[in-house]
């Protein structure tokens, strides 16, 4: 049999492997690696100016919430105050007024005094009834007049579509145009309120 022959790598050897692999890699790949190891790597000052613009852009996002909360409370706050002055007038007109309801229940009997009133008594007793019910009727327009409550004046007036409202026209020699001619019904006013215009009939 004959026996495999085998090589002994002396150390000197092995130096010139490793040697030779040390020469197969390049200058500039190591130059490579030690840059992208850099890279990898951030500078204290890199990190700061990450960091500041971390707080920045929070400040912002902070400002705008604030803000927007500002808006809010101002758009709150000005409800609140039209909701105070709404309920406000609304008290006051309340008051004003309120004998309007009243006064407008009124005006249908008012109405029937006054109609009674133009009968022609054709006895004393007639006179005498026709009598005590102009006390009673002067006494109810007296006690709306407390209340702030008047008549508005018609006949002889010019026409006032505020005041007056128009359901008949004619001609009338020696009168001017849109002057009230005659009233059907009265109107009434409660302080600065119409309650109910006068009807009338006016010149053309």
């Amino acid at each position: 049999m004959h026996e495999e022959s085998k090589e002994t790598l002396k150390p000197e050897d092995l130096n010139q492997e490793d040697t030779a692999i040390n020469n197969d890699v390049k200058p500039e790949d190591q130059s490579g690696q030690e840059n992208e190891q850099a890279d990898s790597v951030q500078s204290p000052s890199d990190q700061e100016d990450e960091r500041e613009q971390e707080l920045v852009s929070k400040i912002k996002e902070l400002e705008e919430q604030l803000e927007e909360k500002e808006n809010r409370y101002l758009r709150l706050l000005a409800d609140f105050d039209n909701f105070r002055r709404r309920t406000k007038l609304e008290r006051e007109a309340d008051e004003k007024y309120r004998a309007q309801h009243l006064i407008t229940n009124l005006l249908p009997a008012i109405d029937n005094f006054e109609r009674a009133m133009q009968i022609e008594p054709d006895n004393e007793q007639t006179k005498a009834l026709l009598e005590g019910v102009g006390m009673v009727y002067r006494s109810i327009i007296e006690a709306l007049k407390t209340e702030g409550a008047e008549q508005i004046e018609a006949v002889g007036s010019e026409f006032d579509p505020n005041l007056h409202q128009a359901v008949m026209q004619a001609e009338e020699d020696g009168t001017e145009e849109n002057i009230v001619l005659e009233e059907f019904q009265k109107g009434y006013i409660l302080k600065d309120r119409v309650i109910r215009p006068a009807m009338v009939k006016v010149s053309k």
